[in-house]
């Protein structure tokens, strides 16, 4: 007679394929996961322009528009890129670069900035315009802040019980506020999968985010930048600028800008110096070289 197996053997042999389906079934959802997260979800990076090696600094588009925000304030202020990367270490370590309505007590905001010690009101600390002003106003009452370690200069200003948290944001920071100031040309993107837009964009929302973030001189005298009936938003380089080089980096601080509010301002296309930014392939070269006397940007339909 054939021999079967006993009912404990048997029971071992059900949980070992009930154990391999659930592992089976754990990896299929991990991969999935992972593919969703690094091919479909929205994320902006930061790094060497044109592909090239080095550094790079993944974020939300949440977080690359806040960035963009608080890195224009600090430009429109006339304050160093080294202020603009003290300034964004310090949101990253007390916000994650995200303008939360909680904190610590009564902290809010992307600097957790507190109504109780006089950085102004609720709704005010809530504005990242206004956040990032007050954070600049009191940097630059710091003596020498940009030759201090960003750790110190970070803390004559937040007051935090954990100082030295934010040294470990200053490389993250430094890719950050070289391409938002302009200095490194191209080499911000950001993927926003068609999914994720609302609707068309508004040129005149444009127009109201850009004066808020760069003050009115960015615009031309007229109070409004060039606007087709296609929907396109042109911002003029030159008029804020005193030099060739100059002019350059204004315009990629722009481009920048409109890259990393894409999202926020459904922004399509961004186009300035021969480079052409869209949602789903990032940066490439255009066949036409185009002009560096403006940034476009066109909206969606």
């Amino acid at each position: 007679m054939p021999r079967t197996a006993s009912p404990s053997r048997r029971s071992r042999l059900f949980r070992c394929a009930a154990a391999f389906a659930v592992l089976v079934a754990l990896a299929g959802y991990v991969a999935v996961q992972y593919v969703s997260g690094h091919k479909g979800s929205p994320r902006c990076t930061v790094g060497p322009a044109d592909g090239g090696e080095g550094r790079t600094y993944e974020l939300s588009p949440e977080m690359a528009a806040n960035a963009a925000t608080v890195s224009a304030v600090g430009t429109t202020r006339g304050m160093p890129e080294r202020a603009v990367t003290i300034a964004l270490a310090t949101a990253l370590q007390e916000s994650a670069l995200r303008n939360i309505d909680y904190g610590d007590r009564d902290s809010l905001g992307l600097f957790q900035q507190r109504p109780s010690q006089d950085w102004g009101t609720p709704e005010q600390i809530m504005d990242p315009v206004y956040a990032s002003g007050e954070f600049y106003k009191h940097l630059a009452e710091v003596p020498g802040y940009s030759r201090l370690p960003l750790t110190e200069a970070a803390q004559r200003v937040q007051k935090s019980g954990f100082p030295q948290a934010y040294a470990k944001h200053e490389p993250d920071a430094t890719l950050l506020s070289a391409a938002l100031t302009g200095r490194a040309p191209a080499s911000l993107t950001c993927s926003l999968p068609t999914e994720t837009a609302s609707g068309p964009g508004d040129a005149t929302e444009v127009r109201a985010d850009l004066v808020r973030a760069f003050g009115k001189d960015v615009l031309p005298a007229t109070g409004t930048a060039g606007s087709s009936a296609g929907g396109t938003v042109s911002v003029p380089v030159g008029a804020a600028a005193k030099a060739d080089g100059d002019a350059s980096r204004r315009g990629w601080e722009l481009a920048h800008w409109a890259v990393a509010r894409a999202g926020t301002l459904r922004i399509d296309e961004v186009s300035y110096a021969g480079q052409v930014w869209t949602a789903d392939t990032g940066w490439r070269t255009e066949r036409k070289e185009s002009g560096t006397t403006a940034v476009r940007m066109r909206l969606a339909q």
